[in-house]
């Protein structure tokens, strides 16, 4: 199961990261196959914002639970948690801001919910 979580956790901090970096480097989303027409009635005028914040948020928290996980910390699970919940806030404020979900979002829902249970597991906690 630590393996798995390593896998899960470092596959999400390197496609946020890698995501936000293409985002805020052609602003137009048209490198991800994003139209601008999705931040219509968004306080967002181009794809720099969302992904400075992806970075900011779903990418350096992913990483930092990476770090710990290599570096074995006794945080490790709770920076992994963190991680999966993060992950699930930005697919929700993602899905209230632009009133549309992707395919590609049903994937980070499932993931984020991976993490986060397989995290408790390995904390010895249960969700029941």
């Amino acid at each position: 199961m630590k393996t798995i979580l390593f896998i899960l956790v470092s596959f999400l901090a390197l496609t946020s990261v890698l995501s936000a970096l293409l985002m805020m480097s052609i602003p137009d989303g048209s490198i991800l196959n994003l139209s601008i027409s999705l931040l219509k009635g968004t306080i967002f005028k181009d794809f720099v914002l969302p992904g400075f914040l992806l970075f900011l948020f779903v990418g350096s928290v992913n990483l930092l639970a990476v770090f710990f996980n290599i570096s074995n910390h006794p945080l490790k699970y709770n920076w992994a948690l963190a991680g999966g919940f993060v992950a699930l806030l930005w697919v929700l404020l993602q899905f209230l801001l632009i009133n549309q979900s992707m395919w590609v979002d049903i994937f980070y829902v499932s993931i984020g919910v991976s993490i986060i249970l397989i995290s408790l597991q390995l904390k010895g906690k249960s969700l029941i």
